[in-house]
């Protein structure tokens, strides 16, 4: 049987003494677009960076292709690592460089590309988010739906097999943020990535979402998984008030 792509497994999310999850399990297809949701500090965000390697779990273990990532040093995490690219809720675009050159950068220091080869890539990547013609702007420059872009050219720098989005609507307009999810599906269909989306935005969800995972804050633990459009009708109230926007 052909292992989860990525596969969650008891995952206790801690700093320290405080538990901010615990006994979190799911897996996610080749190819699919899975959601981590649930209200505002709920750690959503915090399940992410656990699973792309920045925070250590405090028990369980992150599965990728069957193979586990914090079973090993940290040498052979950081090729887990190169797996994935991730878009940040800030896009966390340096400032001082051009989107070019934000793009360029990923490309040679873990692509190993050449200075020339790299910009011909970043101009290609910038050119598929639709930001031809603005590789010369700085961030500062261009509007936050265009940095979210510019951040996700970034991120698919590296032709990376899963793509971690988190929170990408936040502080877009509609138009903006249904521009954005368009991008994603194109990029899952032409590439076959795996998408892992961040998000309480009920639109993305069920737009995007092909399944699903319900973090609960005050219970500290999953409390539901599905397909969205499924959780609708779920037994629990507080999913079902949160899928319908309190509308039950």
């Amino acid at each position: 049987m052909t292992p989860a792509h990525v596969e969650v497994r008891g995952l206790t999310l801690a700093f320290g003494e405080v538990v901010v999850q615990r006994d979190i399990s799911f897996a996610i297809r080749r190819g699919e677009v899975f959601v981590i949701m649930g209200d505002s500090g709920c750690g959503k965000s915090t399940l992410m960076r656990h699973m792309i390697g920045l925070n250590r779990p405090a028990a369980g273990d992150v599965l990728y292709d069957g193979r586990e990532m914090w079973a090993v040093d940290e040498e052979e995490r950081e090729l887990f690592k190169k797996r994935f690219g991730v878009l940040y809720q800030s896009a966390a675009l340096f400032s001082s460089m051009t989107l070019e050159e934000n793009v360029s950068l990923a490309l040679i220091e873990h692509g190993g590309l050449e200075w020339t080869e790299a910009r011909e890539v970043a101009q290609l990547k910038l050119a598929l988010v639709g930001l031809a013609g603005f590789e010369e702007y700085y961030p500062s420059e261009i509007s936050g739906g265009m940095r979210k872009r510019a951040g996700l050219a970034r991120a698919m720098a590296l032709d990376p097999e899963i793509l971690y989005f988190d929170e990408p609507s936040a502080g877009l307009d509609p138009l903006t943020s249904r521009r954005l999810d368009d991008l994603i599906l194109e990029l899952r269909d032409s590439a076959g990535t795996t998408v892992v989306l961040v998000t309480h935005e009920l639109p993305s969800i069920f737009e995007l979402g092909d399944n699903a995972v319900f973090l609960d804050a005050e219970r500290k633990t999953m409390i539901a998984q599905g397909k969205p459009n499924e959780l609708k009708e779920s037994a629990d109230p507080k999913v079902r008030a949160f899928m319908s926007r309190g509308r039950l």
